[in-house]
């Protein structure tokens, strides 16, 4: 059955329950409570941000596609990628637009360019780093939809953020799956480098509220 985006927003929840525990240790470490305090004080950033991120995702995405059409299996789960990142995109306008939240233009935060700072030069081991910090952004966007599920008082956002995990979950699992598939070693040594870098922007004063932000500075 193929689900229209009113179809997802009305049907039963909560959806079917995740594990998250492999997301947890995967990061390192939790959302602060600090940012979730903020979260919760500006939905509409919050909301905001999320569409742009759901559509830099596709785009990324759809970069990769073109940039790497000799790896089939690449392609295959790239393309499931671009279409559900495109309907979340969707969906989370017409969140907006039922909350009354016209489209703003807000810069990027700096998580996803500072990640990307300590990407290498030279192939597979570009590659390899661009899906590895893919998994990172999905394995935190998953997190943080669980933390904004389990405290919002939006009774449908709530709903349609729990609806998310399953995807959210399996897009850090493809990332990694697909880093791997390229390495001909281990890629644990990698992961962990971008697990403490991760963590950092996740635990360190930022002066921007983003979805993937850091502890808000003027709290």
């Amino acid at each position: 059955m193929v689900l229209t985006n009113s179809d997802v927003l009305t049907q039963p929840y909560p959806a079917a329950p995740i594990d998250m525990q492999p997301i947890q240790t995967f990061l390192g470490c939790p959302t602060p409570d600090k940012w979730l305090n903020a979260a919760l004080a500006d939905l509409p950033t919050i909301l905001q941000d999320h569409a742009n991120c759901e559509k830099k995702a596709a785009g990324t995405a759809m970069n990769l596609v073109f940039r790497y059409m000799s790896h089939t299996d690449l392609q295959r789960k790239l393309a499931q990628l671009i279409r559900e990142e495109m309907l979340h995109y969707e969906q989370v306008l017409d969140l907006m637009e039922a909350r009354g939240l016209a489209w703003q233009h807000i810069p990027a935060g700096r998580y996803a360019e500072r990640l990307l700072r300590h990407k290498r030069t030279f192939e597979p081991a570009a590659m390899i780093d661009v899906l590895i910090i893919g998994a990172f952004i999905e394995a935190r966007s998953c997190e943080r939809f669980a933390a904004l599920a389990a405290v919002v008082a939006d009774d449908e956002l709530a709903r349609y953020y729990r609806y998310l995990l399953k995807s959210e979950s399996r897009h850090f699992e493809d990332y990694l799956a697909l880093a791997q598939s390229l390495s001909d070693e281990p890629i644990d040594e990698r992961v962990a480098f971008f697990r403490t870098v991760e963590c950092e922007l996740i635990s360190t004063p930022d002066s921007e509220l983003r979805f993937h932000s850091g502890v808000p500075d003027w709290l």
